[in-house]
């Protein structure tokens, strides 16, 4: 990955729905060699997915939680993986190393809801305990960035 192609990606972080030609101008390309990069970076798995953030309080979705799993076992199987996705309100599930063996987000509109989802992961085979800290305010969520150039990147 070059800086062109870092470029690229800040760029398409910032705004997913630029023009090739407004991306190319912005990295001295061409739109079709602008477009012909980012094909490249989606072929190769740099960029996954192109989305929409959506703000969880315009759909009511107010409470943010981050839940530590303890568990007598071993968590990293498709059998959580398919438990944990089977409830809507986790957003995100790592397998995690140190004090836990998961770490969830878990968004609901209410209290009584979070509740309710950690009682279905309670229900989980395998998990013994859960810790679950509640956000009250969130300063950023910052995306991913391309890394800066290195002194390797310009041999």
């Amino acid at each position: 990955m070059d800086d062109i192609d870092r470029g690229l990606l800040a760029l398409l972080v910032e705004d997913a729905t630029q023009s090739y030609a407004a991306l190319g101008k912005a990295v001295g390309l061409s739109a079709p060699a602008a477009h012909e990069r980012v094909r490249k970076l989606r072929e190769r798995g740099v960029i996954r997915r192109t989305t929409i953030e959506v703000d969880p309080a315009a759909l009511g979705l107010g409470v943010l939680a981050h839940v530590l799993v303890d568990s007598h076992a071993w968590m990293g199987d498709p059998p959580t993986k398919e438990a944990l996705l089977a409830l809507p309100a986790v957003e995100e599930a790592h397998v995690v190393a140190g004090p836990a063996s998961l770490l969830l987000k878990v968004r609901t509109a209410r209290t009584e809801e979070l509740q309710a989802v950690l009682r279905q992961i309670h229900a989980i085979a395998g998990v013994s305990s859960t810790s679950t800290v509640v956000v009250l305010e969130t300063f950023f969520d910052r995306p991913p960035r391309p890394a800066p150039p290195t002194d390797a990147d310009a041999r």
